[in-house]
């Protein structure tokens, strides 16, 4: 027999016996049988008891021959015992006095047991009256109290009875009734309450070993970050003044880990209670605190309260007024998760960073699922976990998802799935680019294209510089790369982009400003905040085109615009300034950027309007080899002063000009969209120019 069995044993005798006395306590306040034809006044009114000197003693009428059941010795001193029952450990955690917990008895029998109905109504000489009432109780038990009816009293505080008081009824011959999850919990069942249920959220990590209830190991950063927090919770005054954690940090699925490895070890159970669905109602927040501070009471709990998301705004600001006034009224293993302290907090706090696993733990992580792989190379694995780890800042779980899904263990399967893995949350946010440039398809002088080859290069020995080299350990930001492509419009800063995201394989995408911009206030704000963490994560490539529009001077503050206005270039600079990946800025006004901006680019790259020998290369180049061409004099059209995306433009209308003729491209063809081109730039179209062959002609 388990322990747990053998203390369900125990603990039903005791409701046994506990629920038989209750029986014949009512049964010594019924009159007796020859005096059923003279009523007694019910006990119910307030009249039948009357103060002495030693206490409160109930003046019953039963027959003075009949003498009060006596507390059985099973029911007595039972805290003592090895094994004390539920009624005993409630009433120590609850801090209930005799008398009330003999009143919780009497409504908990109701339930044990029907035949009490029927002694209560005999008890209060009252057929209708088959229910407990607080009269009922002083009249029965020794010592009764009338603070017990208190709201600041154990049994309504922390609503262990449920009251039905009708109009008119006073409060001491209302009905009573236990509490649902109190009586389960008399029974010896233990769990959430339904109503808290809700909102709660069991967090729980499978451990990998079946039968195991302990969460997934943390790497060791993190465990050295909830040994803090067990240390500090460890240290406070046997619980009464606990701090709440404030969780501080970006990566919420780190934090979760955290909490749920510190509540494990302080042998608690860790509930998520998510801030947007917190109700705002002072009652409601009200209700709720007093139930999870009863539930932490009754099981070792933690709360998580996980604000991460909270909106900006009025809704926003409420439901951090809710989660402040909640903090306040709950106790026990609390937990805060919020990016930023939160100022102003009503309960004394502690303030713990988080991370993401260190690079190294990152390495070690991609290392054992490498090792998986048939004839695995111990050298190679190493380098291709130090890859991974350097392009790419997951979390342990994130890793394991991603393995799970990758086709193999293997450099190239597992790439391709942390890709996967992480477009869903910038695909909300952001426009994926698929790269088809490469390096030839660029036209370039030396000096640029040798700018971006190093700008690609830093990008792939980021891990060998940064961790082999030892420059990680002194450096706290900038260890991403921020670059800006500078030039008139078509001059290739789009394609370069692509170039060097198809020669990295990773993700590209442009950022939508519709998606990210916002009217209301602080919205923009948390859609960058999420625009850079997903790419941070899947090692994204961010292009922001057109960047003025973002990146802008900030301007003096004249009014309340002026100032969030600022406060959006202000977290950008900082957030630009700590993103790991790769940045890029493309503007044809560099000179209307923040020079704050400028500074912490590490690459700045001209994009000069090509020169004629550069766009001959690009007019010959333009048209794939499937395109039927005639004689077309490539010098000749190179001398219009055109753009590499102007030229595009000219090639696509001149082959769907050909399309409708059904013939090839001809110059005539070209000519004609070369036209069409200028009149949509508001270039002056100079005739002679477009009457082809020339002898001489200049640019125009």
């Amino acid at each position: 027999m388990t322990d747990h069995t053998e203390w369900q044993t125990e603990n039903d005798r005791y409701l046994g016996e506990a629920v038989a006395w209750v029986r014949n306590c009512l049964e010594y306040l019924a009159p007796a049988p020859a005096a059923a034809s003279t009523p007694a006044q019910p006990v119910a009114d307030v009249g039948m008891w009357r103060k002495r000197s030693a206490g409160n003693t109930p003046l019953i009428a039963a027959s003075p021959t009949r003498s009060r059941p006596e507390r059985p010795a099973a029911l007595r001193d039972v805290e003592q015992g090895a094994m004390p029952p539920a009624l005993a450990i409630l009433a120590r955690r609850l801090n209930l006095s005799p008398f009330e917990q003999d009143v919780l008895l009497l409504c908990a029998a109701m339930e044990f047991d029907t035949s009490i109905a029927d002694a209560c109504a005999r008890a209060q000489n009252n057929i209708s009256r088959n229910y407990p009432t607080f009269g009922l109780a002083m009249a029965m038990f020794d010592e009764p109290a009338w603070e017990a009816l208190s709201p600041q009293r154990p049994l309504r505080y922390w609503r262990l009875l449920e009251i039905r008081q009708p109009q008119g009824v006073p409060l001491i011959g209302a009905t009573l009734g236990a509490d649902e999850r109190i009586v389960n919990y008399l029974k010896g069942l233990n769990y959430l309450d339904d109503r808290l249920g809700v909102w709660l959220q069991p967090q729980r990590q499978d451990s990998g070993a079946e039968g195991d209830a302990a969460p997934a190991a943390v790497p060791p950063s993190q465990q050295r970050t909830a040994d803090r927090i067990v240390q500090a919770i460890a240290a406070a005054d046997g619980g009464v003044s606990l701090p709440a954690i404030q969780l501080l940090g970006n990566d919420s699925a780190s934090k979760r880990a955290i909490a749920l490895t510190a509540a494990h070890d302080l042998g608690c159970e860790l509930y998520l209670l998510d801030g947007e669905t917190l109700p705002t109602d002072a009652a409601e927040v009200e209700n709720f605190a007093r139930l999870w501070q009863r539930e932490s009471l009754l099981s070792p709990l933690g709360l998580y309260l996980d604000a991460d998301e909270l909106d900006a705004g009025a809704a926003g600001d409420a439901r951090r007024v809710a989660l402040n006034r909640l903090l306040l009224r709950v106790g026990g293993v609390t937990f805060l998760a919020t990016r930023e302290p939160w100022p102003r907090l009503t309960r004394t706090s502690l303030n713990v960073e988080t991370a993401k696993p260190a690079v190294s733990e990152q390495q070690l992580a991609w290392q054992e699922v490498l090792a998986k792989a048939e004839q695995a190379d111990e050298q190679q694995t190493r380098r291709d976990a130090a890859t991974l780890a350097g392009h790419f800042n997951l979390n342990l779980a994130d890793i394991r998802a991603i393995a799970a899904n990758a086709e193999a263990p293997a450099l190239g399967p597992l790439w391709d799935s942390v890709q996967l893995y992480a477009r869903p949350a910038l695909d909300q946010l952001a426009q994926r680019i698929a790269p088809v440039a490469g390096w030839d398809d660029l036209r370039l002088p030396p000096s640029e294209k040798a700018l971006l080859r190093q700008l690609a290069g830093q990008m792939s020995l980021r891990s060998a510089v940064y961790d082999d080299w030892g420059f990680r350990a002194r450096m706290n930001r900038g260890l991403g790369i921020s670059a800006l492509f500078a030039g008139d419009s078509g001059t290739g800063k789009t394609m370069a982009a692509e170039v060097i995201a198809r020669e990295l394989n990773l993700l590209m995408y442009r950022i939508d400003l519709s998606a990210v911009v916002s009217k209301f206030i602080g919205e923009t704000e948390k859609n960058l905040r999420r625009l850079f963490d997903a790419a941070e994560d899947s090692g994204a490539i961010l292009f922001f085109d057109e960047a003025d529009a973002l990146f802008g001077k900030r301007s003096e503050v004249k009014d309340s615009h002026d100032r969030y206005a600022n406060i959006e270039v202000n977290y950008l600079l900082q957030r630009m300034e700590s993103y790991r990946g790769l940045a890029i800025l493309a503007t044809n006004r560099k000179s209307a950027l923040d020079p704050a901006f400028l500074r912490r680019l590490r690459f700045v790259i001209q994009f000069p309007f090509p020169a004629p020998e550069q766009r001959q290369e690009i007019w010959r180049n333009m048209f794939p080899p499937e395109t039927p061409l005639e004689e077309i004099d490539w010098p000749y059209l190179a001398r219009f002063n055109l753009s590499g995306g102007s030229i595009h433009g000219v090639a696509l209308n001149a082959a769907f000009l050909a399309a409708g003729r059904g013939g090839a491209v001809s110059m005539p063809m070209m000519l004609d969209a070369v036209r069409t081109e200028f009149r949509k730039l508001e270039k002056p179209v100079n005739e002679a120019e477009f009457q082809w062959p020339q002898t001489e002609a200049e640019p125009t």
